[in-house]
């Protein structure tokens, strides 16, 4: 799920930028291989590490977008330049399908640590990127809607949460974080389905769709908070399975 979002959000935003230099198509193709991956039997792990160099590569690129433009490092460039989080969100695709093949082979430890504990920090981390990329882009829209408050203050308390689930010994009562996760789940959902309306409102509408998809909300970017919640459901439940005798 991940990786579809971050499939159709690049192809929609390097298009917008008339695929200026050749490598805007790498984290397309990128993308693709892992979603093709994530759905075998078996999948192999050198789309998801290449997905990883991919990401880190662009991540590199949209930094040098930013600073390379008048004002250097402001926050008018931040807003319109190229994203920095859409390339760490393919690196955390390739991360997260790395960490699932020795999940899937039942391996106690992932680089040391516990599975669970592992994973439950991964996606803790990638709750927190996501919302702070959405807190960026929603503060250039001014909030001006309140419910664009939410996917900057759920997923983080979520991810505080969650974060103690990785840490060592009996975390708190989980209860509250699975709660919240669900939340996140649907959040994405709705969040695409604000973007949607978003869209609705600009000139034409979705008459004008060729357009309107380009220069209105990301329709592809709010499900990447459906996805890591999963993700961060998955890590709660082993890490539960990993307590029991």
């Amino acid at each position: 799920m991940l990786a579809a979002s971050v499939l159709s959000d690049s192809a929609m935003e390097h298009y917008r930028g008339g695929f200026e230099n050749p490598g805007m198509l790498a984290p397309l193709a990128s993308a693709a291989a892992v979603l093709a991956c994530a759905m075998r039997a078996r999948p192999s792990a050198t789309p998801y590490a290449t997905a990883c160099a991919v990401g880190t590569a662009g991540l590199g690129f949209h930094a040098y977008n930013v600073v390379r433009r008048p004002g250097g490092l402001s926050w008018a460039n931040l807003f319109y330049a190229a994203p920095l989080g859409a390339p760490a969100a393919l690196t955390l695709a390739g991360v997260l399908g790395l960490a699932a093949r020795p999940v899937a082979a039942r391996a106690p430890t992932l680089a040391g640590v516990p599975t669970g504990r592992a994973l439950c920090g991964l996606a803790a981390f990638g709750l927190t990127g996501t919302s702070a990329e959405a807190a960026l882009l929603h503060f250039r829209g001014a909030f001006q809607h309140p419910a664009m408050w939410l996917p900057v203050s759920l997923p983080p308390v979520t991810a505080v949460l969650l974060a103690g689930a990785a840490l060592p010994g009996r975390p708190r009562p989980r209860r509250m974080t699975d709660a919240l996760l669900k939340a996140c789940t649907w959040l994405g959902m709705l969040g695409m389905g604000f973007h949607a309306r978003g869209i609705a409102r600009q000139m034409g509408g979705w008459r004008n769709w060729s357009q309107n998809v380009l220069a209105g909300p990301p329709l592809p970017a709010p499900p990447s908070f459906t996805a890591l919640a999963l993700a961060g459901r998955a890590a709660l439940s082993l890490r539960t399975m990993q307590e029991r005798p």
